[in-house]
């Protein structure tokens, strides 16, 4: 088994985390990350707690630079991950089963039913929950996608290629957070999944544990083991890690709740310790154009919008602001001049409808005198 995450390099003390615990319950398993970063930061090449790190640019067919600029930083991470299992798939074809979390994961024991579901099953999700009554987080699921992308698993065959292409594709050209338009990065896109292909949903209280789900859920603790709802936790979402996550557990854990209160305080120590060396702070690199000016977000909007500029330049972070700015208001010059023209002609066309040639020829002739 592959099990990889995606990050860049200020997520890296998280998937340190990750790793470390991965590696403490499942020895076998190679973790490896996916880097979205021009280079491998100083501090990651010696770490030890990885198997491999591959940088998004150097698995990519195409131009990446071109790709990387219309994205934000938590998009592209996101972005990447369909062709990063398609990527492994074709590095590693000894391998059989593969593994996606997200960083901020960690790792309580072996995946014995996702290894079984794995033997019979092609792809397998989670859901964000697992029983009614919690109406903020259904709306909120319904809202960022049923299944949640921290966790996704496959088993190599046709049906997972299948899935992946069409995942790689989808994410290839709308991978944005724009809930407006009914798009949440990679994930809103795997609702299609369960239509699309032969989909396994896990409804397992022990996976993908996270703060969504714990109104009703009874976490404990047995002879130093964790459960859930009776079965056990092989791996906790710490999602929105810090104020979010502890804000969801003073909303819907009670007093007497103290085992996930336990796990938490543990794996922040933990989490915490591994920034040993402040990696958390580190500036993202496809965040600044060569000349180290920042990318302005708004640019980053208004490029992707723009498919004739986008394939017209081989390296947008060769640019500038400025000149994206003059690109976009000289279009909107363009327009202006197109819309004024547009609206001359429609109103010839009435008059002519209305009146006659005659009148569109007098109108003209006073047009040109300055008559009217």
């Amino acid at each position: 088994m592959i099990i990889f995450t995606s990050i860049c390099a200020n997520y890296a003390h998280k998937a340190r985390t990750l790793a470390k615990s991965i590696k403490r319950n499942m020895p076998e398993v190679s973790f490896f990350i996916c880097l979205t970063e021009r280079e491998i930061p100083s501090e990651l090449e010696q770490d030890k707690c990885f198997d491999r790190i591959i940088l998004s640019k150097d698995m990519w067919e195409g131009n990446f630079d071109r790709f990387v600029f219309k994205h934000s930083i938590v998009e592209a991470s996101t972005a990447v991950k369909a062709r990063f299992f398609l990527f492994l798939l074709n590095e590693y074809p000894d391998e059989n089963q593969f593994v996606y979390l997200d960083p901020d994961c960690y790792v309580y024991s072996d995946f014995c039913e996702l290894k079984k579901e794995l033997l019979t099953n092609q792809i397998v999700l989670c859901p964000h929950l697992l029983h009614s009554g919690n109406i903020d987080m259904e709306i909120s699921s319904i809202a960022h996608g049923v299944y949640n992308l921290g966790f996704l698993a496959i088993s190599r065959s046709e049906e997972a290629l299948r899935m992946l292409s069409w995942w790689a594709e989808r994410l290839y050209l709308y991978c944005y957070d724009d809930m407006a338009n009914g798009i949440f990065t990679d994930q809103k896109w795997i609702d299609l999944a369960p239509c699309f292909f032969n989909v396994k949903i896990l409804k397992n209280y022990g996976y993908d544990l996270a703060p969504w789900g714990l109104l009703g859920c009874k976490i404990e603790e047995k002879n130093g083991s964790f459960y859930a709802q009776n079965q056990p936790i092989r791996f906790v979402h710490y999602s929105g890690f810090g104020p979010v996550a502890e804000q969801c557990m003073d909303k819907w854990l009670s007093e007497d709740a103290v085992a996930f209160r336990k796990m938490y305080r543990d794996y922040e120590s933990e989490h915490n310790a591994n920034d040993f060396d402040g990696i958390s702070a580190k500036q993202w690199s496809y965040g600044y154009y060569y000349s180290g000016e920042a990318v302005d977000n708004e640019i980053r909007k208004k490029y992707r919008k723009d498919w004739n500029l986008m394939f017209s330049i081989e390296d947008p972070f060769a640019e500038s602001n400025e000149y994206f700015d003059n690109y976009f208001n000289e279009g909107k010059e363009e327009n202006k001049k197109e819309n004024r023209l547009i609206k001359k002609i429609r109103t010839a066309l009435k008059l002519w409808k209305e009146n006659g040639i005659g009148m569109v020829l007098k109108v003209m002739l006073d047009k040109l005198f300055h008559k009217g």
